[in-house]
């Protein structure tokens, strides 16, 4: 059996990271440098799937070799695009926009190698915030967890207490959606194996 080739995550995201070791896939992170602001009139999905790529491009062309896996998460209310809070101030902002209300979160990943796609898509889940006011949002953005997160929380810390519930894949909301990591993975020609005992984190 041939052995894959070795994966480099694209990402600084420690929820990321955490979920690739969970999956006891070994792998190394690099990243590229990459603006995250939308394109005039562009919509949520495709705005999600075009980072993804960008961020594996930038470091796939670097590491021609390596399994490349770019991602990126945005929060969707309405019609707006809810990426990192800029400050503390636009962070409160974002969460009391969210109070009370359901949301969407959408994940794109993407896989090059030697600067080629291989594979990319998005997936999304629905999460519902229970009623808080500015005192508890700003008590939660005092913690200083939502300063790198979109939609300014992270619902695997403390801003599970905010969450009444969600609709569809847990881990599509921390960032990295497995199934549609597994599936990619596939379309790459290296599907998912279970690790040995030993590589087991």
């Amino acid at each position: 059996m041939t052995a894959p080739p070795p994966l480099i995550l694209a990402s600084t995201s420690p929820r990321r990271a955490e979920l690739l070791r969970m999956l006891g896939l070994p792998f190394e992170i690099r990243t590229g440098s990459v603006a995250e602001d939308p394109l005039p009139g562009e919509l949520p999905v495709p705005h999600v799937e075009r980072l993804a790529r960008a961020k594996a491009h930038a470091v796939s062309q670097g590491t021609p070799e390596a399994l490349v896996l770019g991602g990126d998460t945005v929060v969707v209310s309405g019609s707006r695009i809810l990426g990192k809070p800029r400050d503390a101030d636009d962070a409160v902002s974002m969460l009391l926009a969210l109070s009370g209300l359901a949301h969407q979160v959408i994940s794109g990943l993407a896989l090059y190698r030697r600067g080629a796609l291989l594979a990319s898509g998005t997936r999304s889940t629905i999460v519902r915030f229970r009623p808080f006011g500015p005192e508890e949002a700003r008590a939660y953005v005092e913690t200083g967890e939502p300063m790198d997160k979109a939609g300014a929380y992270g619902i695997q810390g403390l801003g599970a207490v905010l969450v009444e519930g969600i609709e569809g894949d847990h881990s599509t909301v921390v960032g990295l959606p497995i199934p549609l990591l597994l599936d990619l993975l596939q379309q790459a020609g290296h599907p998912f194996r279970f690790p040995g005992p030993a590589a087991r984190p």
